[in-house]
């Protein structure tokens, strides 16, 4: 036999207040005496009540959700990210409903037609792109979308990134610094805007300094196809001697490679820089140097845009690019004069 519901009237009249105030006690951020809080909540403990925040919702007009959708969770950088993410919302009154999805864009369509079912006030689309045709169909709908860690051509989408292209720039410099001669890029999905972004930011600094871009192989974010990228490198009669690898989840396969598989030391052979400084990448078996993504500015971008954008204070979308800097350990070569 089901027990029947308690409203926040039952609440009221056993803690001897008024309805709204009731309503305030559990409102994030509303006014409320510290003896009212402790009347209402003794209140409601003792007869089991809970707030429907589904129906609260219905009539503000807010969900207080945020609607992440998310593709690649093997790097453990987007983990680290999410919870980051989910407690800063948090304390903002606000919470996440996770959605996984592939690279694929028909899938793509599915969930985030979904995520528009379930109500959300905001939408953080976290290493997928998302087309214009999507973003569109979002803003139609009065949901405001920020691309966490990925950028889209144009300025109709508002995003939060690191500023890949200066520091991959820093990688090519570190190296050549090391007289580096050979030196190799690993990139990841080249249907992204970070691998993109970081290959050409180290390919022109590389130019620059009067070098050309040895070689290149693509090893898709995974680390399987890395590790098959780093056999492919160094089956060749020149292999390279330095090798800038797109991301830790990667540079970290290649490491393993080279020294398991292929007999390679690191740096006295070849040396390897990752980009994301995943925690990992600090452990004593691998000591990578890497390019630091500074989540937790990320993540504080990323919800002051989002909110400014779900409270209407800005309706532009805004592009933000928080710099990396290079975290110096022993994969690489350290020049003398660094």
């Amino acid at each position: 036999m089901s027990k029947e519901k308690v409203t926040s009237m039952q609440v009221a009249k056993l803690a001897g207040v008024s309805q709204s105030a009731v309503s305030r006690v559990f409102t994030k951020g509303a006014s409320a005496s510290q003896k009212t809080i402790d009347k209402v909540k003794k209140a409601a403990d003792e007869l089991g009540y809970r707030p429907n925040v589904l129906a609260r919702a219905m009539v503000s007009g807010k969900s207080r959700i945020i609607g992440l959708v998310v593709a690649y969770l093997d790097n453990q950088f987007y983990p680290q990210a999410i919870e980051k993410l989910s407690q800063a919302l948090q304390e903002q009154g606000y919470h996440i409903l996770i959605f996984l999805t592939s690279k694929t864009e028909d899938n793509l369509d599915k969930v985030v037609d979904e995520i528009l079912d379930h109500q959300v006030d905001g939408i953080i689309a976290a290493s997928v792109p998302l087309s214009s045709e999507l973003a569109q169909r979002c803003t139609a709908v009065g949901v405001p979308v920020v691309l966490f860690n990925r950028s889209q051509d144009g300025d109709n989408l508002s995003s939060v990134t690191s500023d890949n292209f200066t520091a991959a720039a820093k990688a090519a410099r570190f190296l050549l610094a090391g007289n580096h001669q050979r030196i190799a890029y690993l990139a990841g999905w080249e249907g992204t805007s970070t691998s993109r972004d970081r290959e050409i930011g180290f390919v022109n600094a590389l130019e620059q300094a009067g070098h050309k871009l040895h070689t290149k192989e693509v090893g898709n974010f995974t680390r399987e196809e890395a590790s098959e990228a780093t056999h492919r490198l160094f089956s060749t009669k020149s292999p390279p001697d330095a090798i800038f690898v797109a991301n830790d989840h990667m540079a970290l396969a290649v490491m393993d490679t080279l020294r398991y598989e292929l007999g390679l030391k690191i740096p006295e052979d070849v040396s390897v820089i990752g980009f994301d400084d995943v925690p990992a990448a600090s452990w004593p078996a691998y000591n990578l140097t890497t390019l630091r993504q500074r989540s937790n500015l990320m993540v504080a971008e990323t919800i002051k845009v989002l909110l400014d954008q779900i409270d209407s204070k800005v309706t532009k979308a805004q592009q933000v690019a928080i710099g990396s800097p290079l975290v110096i350990r022993n994969s690489a070569r350290i020049p003398d004069d660094w």
